[in-house]
C-alpha cells in the first residue's frame, strides 16, 4: 500500500450506502472499477482472507495501492457511473469492449405535415418515428433510395406548408420520384398515405406493394409500355431483395429481442449480437473484448451487456442470454428505466429460442477462430516487420516510424508530407502537411530541411501534433536525402537513426541507406513489403496535396472573374466544394444554403457557370 494510504483506517471510513469504488495502481493508474449497493461490505471483502475468492480478485488486490469511492442514491445511478467510469478510465482488471460501433437507423418525421424519411446515426428525444438498428449503413442508403422510389416521398429540407410555392420544384419531380407538396401539387391527406405506406414497408410489410408491383409491371407489358414494365420489375427486384434478407425468427411473437451468446480463448473474446425486430432477423454483429486476467464468463457477459446497452440507444424488449448475469435485477431496472417500457432479460432453457442462443454462440466461435488466425498474419505483417526491421539495423525498440517526402510537381510550388506508422500500421491522425515557405523555387534537399527543421522545432517546443519524436526516420531517397536529415537533427541536438527507402532504376523499392551503406533485403521478407508500403503511403500523401493545392488555386482564379464573389465567397465555395467539377454541378439551392452566400451571389455562380456551358457548346 501507498505509504500515506493507511489501508485499516479507510476500510473503518467506508459509509453503507451505495455507490462506485475506484482501484488504483502502483504508478497510480485506475485498475479496476466496481459498484456496490453497501460500499462498506463489498470493499472490505476484498482485504479480508483470500478464502472463496477467485484468482482474478486475488491477482488484483495484490496490485492495488489505494482506493477512492463515489457515494451515490442508488444502485442504479451507481450503475451508470460505473459505466461511465470504465470506459472513460479503461482498467486492466475490467473486461473492456474493444469495438465502438455506432448502428445507422431510419427515421420518419412523421410530427411535420409533409413527413420524410431520413438517414440517421443516433435516436434522438423527438417525435419522430425511428426503425433499426441496421448493421450496414449501405443498406440503410440503398433502402431509402428505394422507397423514395416507391413512395414519391420528398428529399428536401423545405419547411412545409410555410416554404409551399417559394422556389421552383426539384429534379426528384421532374424524374417522377416526388409528387411535389413544396408546390401544392399533392394534398396532406394523400402524402400521408405515402408515409403510411413507406412505414408499413419499414415494419417488413411487403406483400401488399410486391402484389401492386407486379399489377403495374403487367399492365406495362400489356400495353406495350415496355420501359415502364421494366421499371417496376426493377423496383419488385429490389423489393425482393429486402425480403429475402429479412429471416423470419419467430413467427408467433412479433417482439423487439437482441440474441447474445459469446466464445473466449484466453484473454480474447467475441460476442455475437443477433438484432430481432418485430419477430425478423435483420441483422447480426460481433463485438471483440478484451477480458480481464482469469475473468470468469458471467462477469465477461455481465461487463458486455453494460457497456454495450451504455452505448446504444435502442434497447429491445427482450435480451435471450447463455446464463444469468451477476446482476440481473439491477440490470434489468436500468434497461427498463433506459427504454421507458419493461425490459425481460431471459435465459433460454428449450426450443427455437434456445437454439438461437446456441447458434449466435457458434457464430462467436467462428469469429473468433477465424480473426485469431487473421490477427496472427497481421502480426507477422506489422510487429513482424519491425522486428525484421530492428535486425537489418542493429537496433531495438522501434515502434513510431516518421517518412518525409517533397512534392513539386510541374513547377507549381512545393509541398512535403510527413507520414506515420505505429507498430507497423499508420497513424493517419499524426500525419502532417507542409507548405514550402523559406525556399524560393525548386529545389528538394532545400525543401526538406525547411520540413525536417519546422518539424523538430515544434516537437521540441511542445507544440501540439508534434511533441512525440520518432524511433527512427526514413527519407524518401539514398545518402543525399539521408544526410540532409542528419544535419537537421545534429542542429538541433537529436540523436534519431536516419534511413533511406532506395529505389532501383524502375522506380520501385530496392532497400535501405543507413550508416554509409546499402543494407541489401529480401524482397519477399514482410519487412521489404512494410518499407514499401511506408514509401508509397509517404509519396501518395505528398502528391494528394499539392494536387489539392493546384486545384485551389485554379478554382480561385476562376471565381475571381464572377462579379460580386469577394475573398470570403471565394474561400466559402473552395472549402464546400472537392472539385471545379462538384461546383459546376452545384444547383442554385446548393449554392445558396452556404454559409457566406446570399440569393442574389448564388445565382451570380449558377449563371456564370451555366453561361460558360452554354458559351462551350
Amino acid at each position: 500500500m501507498r505509504e500515506d494510504f493507511n489501508l485499516e483506517e479507510e476500510l473503518k471510513k467506508l459509509p453503507d450506502k451505495p455507490g462506485v469504488y475506484i482501484m488504483h495502481g502502483e504508478k497510480d493508474e485506475i485498475i479496476y472499477v466496481g459498484k456496490a449497493v453497501i460500499l462498506k461490505n463489498r470493499v472490505r471483502q476484498y482485504f479480508q482472507s483470500s478464502r472463496n475468492k477467485s484468482p482474478k480478485i486475488i491477482q488484483m488486490v495484490s496490485h492495488i495501492q489505494w482506493f477512492e469511492y463515489i457515494i451515490t442514491d442508488s444502485e442504479m445511478e451507481a450503475l451508470v457511473l460505473e459505466c461511465n467510469l470504465i470506459k472513460e478510465h479503461r482498467p486492466k482488471y475490467n473486461t473492456m469492449l474493444k469495438d465502438d460501433k455506432g448502428y445507422p437507423y431510419i427515421r420518419v418525421t412523421v410530427e411535420e405535415d409533409y413527413p420524410r424519411v431520413l438517414f440517421a446515426r443516433q435516436i434522438k428525444k423527438d417525435k419522430s418515428r425511428y426503425f433499426g438498428p441496421y448493421t450496414s449503413a449501405g443498406a440503410v442508403k440503398d433502402t431509402l433510395e428505394l422507397m423514395h422510389k416507391l413512395f414519391h416521398i420528398r428529399t428536401c429540407s423545405r419547411v412545409l406548408p410555410r416554404d409551399m410555392g417559394l422556389e421552383r420544384p426539384c429534379l426528384n419531380y421532374h424524374i417522377h420520384q416526388c409528387d411535389a407538396p413544396c408546390q401544392g401539387y399533392i394534398s396532406r391527406e394523400a402524402y400521408r398515405s405515402y408515409i403510411d405506406q413507406a412505414i408499413d414497408f419499414l415494419n417488413g410489410h411487403y406483400d401488399g406493394i410486391q402484389r401492386e408491383l407486379k399489377k403495374k409491371m403487367q399492365a406495362a407489358s400489356e400495353a406495350m409500355e415496355f420501359e415502364e414494365a421494366i421499371k417496376y420489375r426493377e423496383l419488385l427486384n429490389s423489393v425482393n431483395h429486402v425480403a429475402e434478407h429479412q429471416k423470419i425468427t419467430d413467427s408467433a411473437s412479433q417482439n423487439d429481442r437482441d440474441i447474445i451468446a459469446f466464445a473466449r480463448e484466453d484473454r480474447d473474446a467475441v460476442v455475437q449480437v443477433f438484432f430481432v425486430r418485430e419477430g425478423r432477423m435483420i441483422g447480426r454483429e460481433h463485438y471483440h473484448m478484451q477480458t480481464a486476467p482469469l475473468e470468469e464468463d458471467q462477469e465477461l457477459l455481465t461487463s458486455f451487456i453494460k457497456q454495450y446497452y451504455a452505448g446504444t440507444p435502442f434497447v429491445p424488449k427482450e435480451i435471450f442470454l447463455p446464463m444469468e448475469l451477476a446482476e440481473g435485477e439491477v440490470i434489468e431496472q436500468w434497461l427498463t428505466q433506459k427504454r421507458g417500457k419493461k425490459v425481460t432479460i431471459r435465459v433460454p432453457r428449450k426450443g427455437d429460442k434456445e437454439r438461437l442462443v446456441e447458434l449466435a454462440g457458434k457464430n462467436a466461435r467462428l469469429v473468433l477462430d477465424q480473426d485469431r488466425e487473421k490477427l496472427r498474419r497481421q502480426e507477422l505483417k506489422t510487429l513482424g516487420a519491425m522486428r525484421e526491421l530492428e535486425g537489418y539495423l542493429g537496433l531495438s525498440g522501434l515502434s513510431r516510424v516518421e517518412s518525409y517526402d517533397i512534392s513539386n510537381t510541374s513547377g507549381f510550388e512545393s509541398v512535403g508530407s510527413m507520414v506515420v506508422y505505429e507498430k507497423g500500421r499508420p497513424k493517419k491522425a499524426d500525419y502532417r502537411k507542409f507548405k514550402i515557405k523559406w525556399v524560393q523555387g525548386i529545389n528538394d534537399y532545400a525543401s526538406m530541411e525547411e520540413v525536417l527543421t519546422r518539424r523538430f522545432e515544434r516537437g521540441l517546443a511542445g507544440s501540439e501534433g508534434f511533441e512525440k519524436l520518432p524511433d527512427i526516420i526514413l527519407m524518401d531517397g539514398g545518402r543525399g536525402q539521408v544526410n540532409i536529415c542528419l544535419e537537421v537533427l545534429k542542429k538541433l541536438n537529436l540523436q534519431i537513426p536516419v534511413a533511406g527507402m532506395v529505389k532501383d532504376d524502375h522506380h520501385r523499392t530496392r532497400g535501405l541507406y543507413y550508416n554509409n551503406e546499402e543494407i541489401p533485403m529480401d524482397i519477399h521478407s514482410e519487412c521489404f513489403a512494410l518499407i514499401t508500403r511506408i514509401q508509397d503511403e509517404t509519396h501518395r500523401f505528398a502528391i494528394e496535396y499539392h494536387r489539392s493545392l493546384r486545384q485551389k488555386a485554379q478554382t480561385k482564379s476562376v471565381l475571381e472573374e464572377i462579379p460580386g464573389i469577394g475573398p470570403k465567397r471565394r474561400r466559402c465555395l473552395m472549402t464546400s466544394f472537392e472539385s471545379m467539377e462538384e461546383l459546376k454541378a452545384a444547383t442554385l439551392e446548393q449554392l445558396a444554403g452556404l454559409p457566406e452566400m446570399n440569393r442574389a451571389a448564388a445565382e451570380a455562380v449558377y449563371q456564370f457557370f451555366h453561361q460558360e456551358q452554354q458559351d462551350e457548346l
